[in-house]
């Protein structure tokens, strides 16, 4: 069973994680992202503005997630927002529903923080990611953020 455990975005298991997700980023587009990594503080993910959670497997950090206020986004007809980031499963354990005990954690602490709804950034050749957006009820959105004009770019929400 997946044991969540709230951290700092900086922990090191969170980083290790959260670097895992970069390389797999790097394998798939082809090169470094370059991207909003320098626009990812720790200090965004820490309460009450923020939360991050990392997940063991007997003990091993196997999968990651976080959601941080928006506060300059309105989607969904809200904008009380939470961004969800860093979501990333080890690439030996995908495909065995740990992403959506991830997910349906960090939706529920947005919830009880006062979040109306989530809004996350993919690409569409991350198609394990758009289905699972999909299948938990996320729709397409206005892109936003850094790769809002990126062809590849499909951002999501979801009302909580």
């Amino acid at each position: 069973m997946l044991e969540l455990r709230d951290v700092r975005l900086d922990h090191p298991d969170a980083r290790m994680l959260v670097a895992g997700a970069l390389a797999f980023y790097v394998a798939l587009y082809g090169g470094e992202d370059g991207g909003d990594a320098d626009e990812t503080h720790a200090e965004d993910f820490v309460a009450p503005i923020g939360h991050f959670v990392v997940g063991y497997l007997d003990g091993r950090p196997v999968a990651a997630g976080g959601w941080r206020r928006r506060d300059d986004l309105t989607r969904l007809g809200t904008s009380r927002l939470a961004e969800i980031k860093r979501m990333y499963v080890v690439d030996e354990l995908r495909g065995q529903g740990l992403s959506r005990v991830v997910l349906a954690h960090l939706e529920e602490t947005a919830r009880a923080a006062g979040h109306e709804a989530l809004v996350l950034s993919t690409g569409a050749p991350q198609v394990a990611a758009v289905g699972l957006y999909r299948a938990a009820g996320y729709e397409l959105v206005e892109p936003f953020g850094h790769y809002a004009e990126h062809p590849l770019c499909r951002c999501f929400a979801k009302r909580l």
